[in-house]
């Protein structure tokens, strides 16, 4: 099944916006849509106003922000508000796994929007009032701009940050058992060693320790979410990848430890994507029948249709 992702509604080419237009935004619509269920929200169209309509911003308090129209001043930050209580319920029974929103919106933008002031130059603070309710009340969901992914790395974090979200919910929901939070953890520990080795550490005490189930489930998932945010860099998937070869040293002849060192050093000097040593890593574990190696969703995270380790 399609996994429930929430997207501003501009971007899926819908004309909401205040103009009549869209933002369509093709790298969702085109291939995102084979693996996820899209949730369109505009929040001004929900909350009552129409299309088209009078441009709003941000002003005020970048903390707490007043959504006004620009021309006749009206405040709508209240109206907004209220829809954004009710919405946000809606979408908790839809058990999001992720959320796309447009940038720069007063109500969606995620980052650096701009908050207007009386006196001197806007302000990029802001946040956008829906953006901000959503992410405050569901803090672990994953949560994206559709600028940023343009940005090759910050892309495949975000994606892969949004299946490892689908699995946490999906073990959770099946009543784990301490021993079953202990597989989960295996499986994913090599990933997270590329993400955050800190974080690995921390979780693997976490996992050992004696407190009671459900306070375990729920700092683990805290946790586990909060170090897949940080970005996996060459240097830390070089390091889970030197890691793996262990497992080979003894099986390997001296020529192919060579070539893939080399294809694993060229990874980390940034002349070759990540999908070329791991293919190879991949071969040696398949040739090996290396088992644990095997289990590790840090070789398929995210289906390999979507590319995103295919980038220098």
């Amino acid at each position: 099944m399609k996994i429930p992702l929430g997207v501003s509604s501009c971007l899926l080419g819908e004309k909401v916006r205040f103009d009549g237009g869209h933002k369509q935004h093709h790298y969702i619509t085109d291939q995102l849509s084979c693996y996820f269920q899209f949730i369109s929200v505009c929040p001004e169209v929900e909350c009552g106003l129409s299309v088209p309509r009078e441009a709003m911003h941000l002003v005020g308090n970048p903390l707490e922000p007043r959504l006004v129209t620009i021309k006749s001043g009206r405040d709508l930050t209240e109206q907004m508000r209220q829809w954004c209580h009710r919405r946000i319920q809606e979408l908790g029974l839809l058990q999001l796994r992720g959320f796309i929103f447009k940038k720069n919106s007063p109500s969606s933008g995620l980052f650096r929007v701009k908050v207007y002031q009386r006196n001197g130059p806007p302000l990029t603070t802001g946040i956008g009032l829906f953006a901000k309710a959503l992410t405050v009340t569901y803090p672990l969901l994953p949560a994206e701009e559709e600028g940023r992914l343009a940005d090759t790395k910050l892309r495949e974090n975000f994606i892969e940050r949004v299946f490892c979200y689908d699995r946490l919910l999906t073990f959770l929901a099946n009543r784990p058992s301490k021993a079953d939070l202990v597989r989960f953890h295996t499986e994913h520990k090599l990933l997270l060693m590329a993400h955050s080795p800190d974080h690995y550490r921390r979780l693997g005490k976490l996992v050992a320790d004696t407190v009671p189930l459900k306070e375990q489930l729920a700092a683990y998932s805290s946790l586990f979410m909060e170090g897949l945010q940080l970005l996996a860099t060459p240097a830390k998937q070089t390091n889970v990848m030197m890691h793996c070869l262990g497992y080979f040293k003894k099986q390997l002849e001296s020529w192919e430890k060579h070539e893939l060192l080399d294809l694993i050093e060229r990874h980390r000097n940034g002349q070759l994507p990540l999908i070329v040593p791991l293919t190879l890593l991949k071969h040696y574990i398949r040739r090996f029948d290396q088992s644990y190696l095997a289990e590790q969703l840090y070789f398929r995270p995210h289906p390999d249709e979507l590319m995103l380790r295919n980038h220098a």
